[in-house]
């Protein structure tokens, strides 16, 4: 009863939306998850949360718990009713960094038993978990999970290599980082984003360069877009714009955060490629993902 329960209320969800709703952001601020329209307006605050990845018809967020003994539970939240559901049938009590697969059928997420960081794979109603990827090594990793724009594979990465998974966990293809990035790199904070056509890559960078600013402390942050085709890659943030965690507004459009000299808090931006006509969409925000 609970879960079909569930299944209404988000059917409810996606018809109060409705087809005509203007696409949304989902963002964290504070240890809680908002949504904004697009063109920043109507900002509203859903739950406590962190690292949001918002279903491409904007119906629901999936997000990570943040709890007071440490815990971390992947979590769905309807937007439309504050229904939520925490998923604690995942083995262990460290899951992090939800994405929602583009038709919103599946969650890949990050899982840590101790030892190692992995891959693992979920139905969005919390059912059929199993492992993607695990790796080889003990105290090795994969982070930053990000589905293809058309779910049938994902990419992450361990910090030296971008790799391309099938959904059966085999790996289809990979980039070595130095080799595409220029005297840079990538943490395990460092986001890989897909354009909706699927033929480039967002990187979070971590630059092997001076910040040169009194209140900045550890690399420069910079977003690079990366041709899976071609392998040819370009700087998207200068040196004089502290970038990073960007994600695909259009084709043509990133949204990303950024943080000024002097800034308390970072804002979201929205840039088109040519690098002109940057846009504040909305103050102190972290870690968007938006509708489609």
């Amino acid at each position: 009863m609970k879960k079909s329960l569930f299944f209404s209320l988000l059917l409810f969800a996606c018809v109060a939306l409705g087809a005509d709703a203007p696409r949304q952001i989902a963002f964290e601020r504070d240890s809680n998850i908002w949504i904004v329209n697009v063109d920043g307006t109507g900002a509203k605050k859903l739950t406590a949360g962190v690292l949001p990845s918002i279903s491409s018809d904007g119906a629901r967020v999936a997000f990570n718990t943040a709890e007071k003994n440490g815990n971390r539970h992947i979590a769905v939240i309807a937007v439309a009713t504050g229904e939520t559901k925490v998923f604690h049938d995942v083995p262990g009590d460290n899951s992090f960094g939800p994405a929602f697969s583009p038709d919103g059928s599946q969650i890949v997420f990050m899982q840590y038993d101790g030892s190692v960081w992995s891959l693992g794979l979920i139905n969005s109603d919390g059912t059929g978990f199993h492992f993607l990827k695990k790796p080889a090594a003990q105290g090795a990793a994969f982070y930053s999970p990000a589905w293809a724009s058309y779910g049938k594979s994902i990419f992450c990465q361990y910090m030296t290599k971008i790799h391309r998974l099938g959904l059966d966990g085999a790996s289809t293809a990979e980039w070595e980082i130095q080799k595409v990035i220029p005297n840079g790199d990538m943490s395990s904070s460092g986001r890989i984003a897909v354009s909706p056509n699927g033929q480039r890559l967002l990187l979070g960078i971590d630059m092997n360069e001076e910040a040169h600013r009194k209140d900045w402390e550890g690399p420069l942050p910079a977003v690079w877009m990366l041709d899976l085709a071609t392998q040819k890659s370009v700087r998207l943030t200068p040196k004089s714009l502290f970038g990073w965690d960007g994600c695909w507004l259009d084709d043509e459009t990133m949204l990303f955060i950024s943080q000024a000299a002097g800034e308390k808090q970072a804002s979201l931006y929205r840039l088109p490629l040519t690098g002109k006509d940057r846009k504040l969409v909305i103050k102190s925000a972290g870690l968007p993902t938006i509708s489609q």
